[in-house]
């Protein structure tokens, strides 16, 4: 076991810092992404000018490139003031690992040229791409693009079929994917996303139709096959850095819960009281087991993938014990910060059920990061089996 220093835990800290200049403008928006469910133009030109949307694009595409633990930070650090908007920066971080798989001229074109570009995608159940001269005529819906309003480009994730409507089988014997990258301009839009929570994301589905894709604006996200570029991040892929951003997403919001209800707790009396909440000793107990718990999940997190690191930067490939080491941890970390937005919300009482109240959209935004992919509970399961040599789906992980 290689043991992170406290510097290699803490990240790049001029990266960061970038966001922690930013919180205070995202948690003025907050109440405007909640409304107009979208990420403002004037919030969206600030994480621009900062660069955030290009924390995981490679420096040969005029991106940052940063290491996964800074980016942890950076994602927390914007989801302590909105939920939403780092969601959005978390997701559009691991599509733009995209660039690393594309031609340089294309990734240039796409991601170099334009200081704005950003890349969204989702999952698309019934969906086609069916080679032809030059490419691919893609058909299909796709969901859950979260950030798609404001991006630029759009991923189609696509099951290949031949011209005359075979699948195209690939060196294993399985039908070949690629992920096809469209003009966000060429797609139809519909609003789906009236949720819970996150509700600023926007994931809305879009819609392709015998639509043309060049052969060099697909990708396999599989890093291993495709990928151009030599650096470490590139050398994990980016399912772990979602994980990761995820996590921090999670982590970010029972951070905010947290302090939120600190500060009320100081102050509120509850009906048929005589002394603010922060006098019950339960509560009391509560608030520390809830910080230690987050702070620990937290921990486990950024240590386990600064202990990668190490490994990548000395030029290894990510393992799939490694791989698994992240996925727990991070699965661990969304649900630990679960349980202190519930003790948030639970103590504060009748305060918290107002929109007006901090806590009940972060009890919301939490609850939705829950339900989404990286929040599963099965991928216990899966760690689980992995550890006992039993089958195990590593798919998701």
């Amino acid at each position: 076991m290689i043991v992170a220093t406290s510097a290699e835990l803490s990240g790049d800290r001029t990266v960061v810092a970038r966001a922690e200049a930013l919180r205070p403008a995202v948690a003025a928006a907050s109440d405007e992404i909640e409304r107009d469910r979208r990420l403002p133009p004037a919030l969206l030109d600030k994480l621009h000018e900062a660069r955030l949307f290009r924390l995981l694009l490679p420096r040969s595409a005029n991106g940052i490139e940063t290491d996964p633990v800074t980016f942890f930070h950076v994602i927390e650090t914007i989801a302590q003031a909105d939920a939403s908007a780092a969601w959005c920066l978390s997701q559009a971080g691991g599509c733009a690992m995209a660039a690393a798989y594309l031609d340089q001229p294309v990734a240039q074109a796409i991601f170099g040229n334009d200081p704005r570009a950003v890349l969204a995608w989702g999952p698309g159940p019934k969906v086609s791409a069916i080679e032809c001269e030059g490419g691919y005529r893609v058909t299909g819906v796709w969901a859950f693009a979260s950030g798609g309003r404001h991006a630029t480009w759009l991923g189609a994730h696509c099951p290949i079929f031949k011209a005359d409507g075979t699948p195209r089988l690939d060196d294993d014997g399985e039908q070949a994917e690629r992920t096809m990258l469209v003009r966000s301009k060429d797609v139809e839009w519909t609003d789906i996303w009236n949720t819970v929570g996150l509700r600023g994301t926007a994931s809305d589905q879009f819609a392709l139709n015998d639509f043309f894709v060049r052969s060099d604006h697909s990708i396999i996200r599989e890093f291993w096959r495709e990928c151009r570029e030599h650096g470490p991040l590139y050398r994990m892929g980016n399912g772990t850095c979602y994980q990761v951003g995820f996590a921090g997403v999670a982590c970010g919001i029972a951070r905010g819960a947290l302090d939120c209800f600190i500060d009320l707790a100081k102050t509120k009396v509850p009906r048929s009281g005589k002394s603010p909440i922060r006098d019950n000793a339960v509560v009391q107990s509560d608030l520390a087991q809830a910080e230690v718990s987050l702070r620990a999940a937290r921990s486990l997190v950024l240590q386990t993938m600064a202990e990668i690191w190490k490994h990548l930067c000395a030029g290894s490939i990510i393992t799939v014990a490694q791989r698994m080491s992240v996925r727990v941890a991070a699965t661990h970390a969304i649900h630990k910060a679960r349980e202190a937005v519930d003790f948030a919300y639970n103590a504060a009482g009748a305060t918290a059920i107002f929109e007006s109240h901090p806590l009940e959209r972060r009890f919301r935004d939490i609850h939705t990061v829950t339900q989404q992919l990286q929040g599963r509970l099965s991928h216990f399961e899966t760690v689980g089996a992995w550890m006992m040599g039993a089958e195990s789906d590593l798919t998701w992980v």
